[in-house]
Formats: structure tokens, C-alpha cells, sequence
């Protein structure tokens, strides 16, 4: 079976899995205002990856909800990340919101190291939220923040999920890699944190990770497409290791801030020829499993 071609193609795609649809961890939704400078930051980007970041999916967010209805998403993140203090509470009381008005959608949070981020994370916890969200890159700070450390242990604790962006790419900082996470996990090793695109460029380090700490997942948002593989192409040496670990990995899209159809993704995953299961496994059941989902798609 080889992977859509377009994103007409993708339903097709899934129901010859014999799946209800897809779920994808890692989509955006964010305040518009947020969002526009979100896209700005894109645009912006392309000169300093030599190349540009066009954002294919730049829509309002009732068409680019029809455009997921669409595809067959049926379940999918919103991911705010705070990129600085102050802001969390306010993306996180929008993406409650949002998920409240929105059949499929997961209830997302964020948090960033300042005073009260432990109390702010602990409120939406109690308030069911599925999904937790911190981009090291954008944000700017280490994950071993002793502001940050007793929510890690919290979201330990609680068993509740986080998406990490902790790779170097695609501009790195001072902060990213895969040494602050290792450290991070040595203190907490039940966290259960969602390693983003697969750690680009770093994969091999992070699907290490992953074999070292039975609570580590990896999301396979843009790894495996044309445009990742042009600049951080993944060893195709770790395809076993990624088969051995097909329980513990996401499908991720990064939509809509992606620069090709988002047929695009699935059919880089397709060919890689790791079997139906393993698709079946990516696409669906793992992230159904890991967030408590039942087996069912949203209406």
C-alpha cells in the first residue's frame, strides 16, 4: 500500500488500515493574535534556514477545523507553549475554551519557569486537561529550571503527558539537545514526556531516550518529509529500533504551520515500509491508548 498523494487521498489511506481516522498530538491552535505572530515568526524563519517556511495551511480557524474534519483527524491537539512569563494562564484559559467548543479536540496547557507555574499546572490538571505543551527553543529556558522542577514531578506523578520540543532544529539554542532532557529524566524517569519531531537533528540521542525510559515517547512531526530530510535527514540505521519502539510513537503533524499538504507527513511514514501495524499503531491506537481516549473517534 503506498501513502496519499494528496490530501484528498487520506481518508482513503486510513480506512484501508481499517482505522476510524487519525490522531494527531501535535496541532496548533492558538488566540489569533497569537497565531499571526506565530506565522510572522515563519516567515521570518526561511532566511535563516536558507530556504522559505511557507505556511501551507494559512486559514481561519473554522476552515482549517473543516480542513482536519477533512482529512479525518479525529482527534487532535491545540499545543499552546508559552514563550514567555506571564503568558501561559492566558493561552491556557483560551485553550480550555476552545476544547470546551470543539468535538475532537484535546484539552491542551502550557507552562513557562515563573512564580505560581506550579499552582497553574496543578489547576489544569484538576481541570482534566489531556496534553501539556513547552518548547525549549521558543521559550528560551533549561528544562532543569529549579521553577520548573516540582511540575515535572507533578506531571510524573500524575501520569499526564507532555510534548517537549527539545531538539536543535531547526535554530538552536543554548538550551536544547538532548543532554538537559537526560538529566531531566534521570530525576524524574516516570515522566512521560512526547519528544517533538522525533528530536530533530538529534534523533538518535532521543530514540535512546526513549529505549532508556519506559514513560518516553517520540512524535513524528515533519521527520521523515522532504523538507526535514533536505537539512536533518533520519539515519535510516535507527528503522529498527523505531520498529522495536512501535508502541511508544506519535503521529505528529505540526499543522497547520507546515510548508507542504498534509498528506505529506503520512506518506513519508508510509514509506518507510515498517508494516500496517506500525501504522495502525501511529496513527491511532498509541496516542488513543496514551491519552485515555477509548477506542472510539470524536464526533
Amino acid at each position: 500500500m503506498s501513502g496519499p498523494a494528496a490530501d484528498a487521498e487520506v481518508p482513503a489511506w486510513w480506512r484501508r488500515l481499517g482505522l476510524p481516522g487519525l490522531a494527531d498530538v501535535h496541532v496548533h491552535f492558538l488566540p489569533p493574535p497569537v497565531m499571526t505572530r506565530v506565522w510572522e515568526h515563519f516567515d521570518a524563519t526561511g532566511p535563516l534556514l536558507g530556504r522559505p517556511w511557507p505556511i501551507n495551511y494559512r486559514t481561519s480557524i473554522e476552515e482549517r477545523l473543516a480542513t482536519l474534519r477533512d482529512l479525518g483527524v479525529r482527534w487532535h491537539g491545540a499545543l499552546p507553549y508559552a514563550h514567555r512569563p506571564g503568558i501561559a494562564t492566558y493561552l491556557n484559559d483560551w485553550a480550555a475554551g476552545f476544547a470546551e467548543q470543539t468535538p475532537g479536540c484535546l484539552r491542551c496547557a502550557t507552562f513557562y519557569p515563573e512564580p505560581g507555574v506550579v499552582d497553574e499546572v496543578r489547576r489544569r490538571i484538576a481541570d482534566g486537561v489531556h496534553l501539556f505543551k513547552v518548547h525549549v527553543q521558543v521559550g528560551d529556558f533549561d528544562v532543569r529550571d529549579p521553577q520548573i522542577d516540582p511540575v515535572w514531578g507533578l506531571l510524573a506523578e500524575t501520569e499526564t503527558p507532555v510534548v517537549v520540543h527539545a531538539g536543535s532544529g531547526p535554530v538552536p539554542n543554548r538550551h536544547t539537545g538532548p543532554g538537559p532532557m537526560a538529566e531531566l529524566l534521570a530525576r524524574h524517569p516516570r515522566l512521560c514526556a512526547i519528544i517533538a519531531h522525533l528530536g530533530a537533528p538529534e534523533y538518535a540521542e532521543f530514540v535512546e531516550l526513549a529505549e532508556r525510559h519506559g514513560r518516553v515517547h517520540l512524535d513524528t512531526t515533519m521527520a521523515f518529509t522532504d523538507f526535514f530530510e533536505a537539512d536533518a535527514p533520519v539515519p535510516r540505521s535507527l528503522l529498527p529500533r523505531l520498529a522495536d519502539l512501535c508502541d511508544r510513537i506519535l503521529l505528529g503533524s505540526d499543522f497547520p504551520n507546515i510548508p507542504y499538504a498534509y498528506a505529506h507527513q503520512l506518506d513519508a511514514l508510509d514509506r518507510l515500509d515498517l508494516g500496517d501495524d506500525w501504522l495502525r499503531a501511529v496513527c491511532w491506537h498509541n496516542p488513543v491508548r496514551l491519552l485515555g481516549l477509548g477506542n472510539s473517534a470524536a464526533e
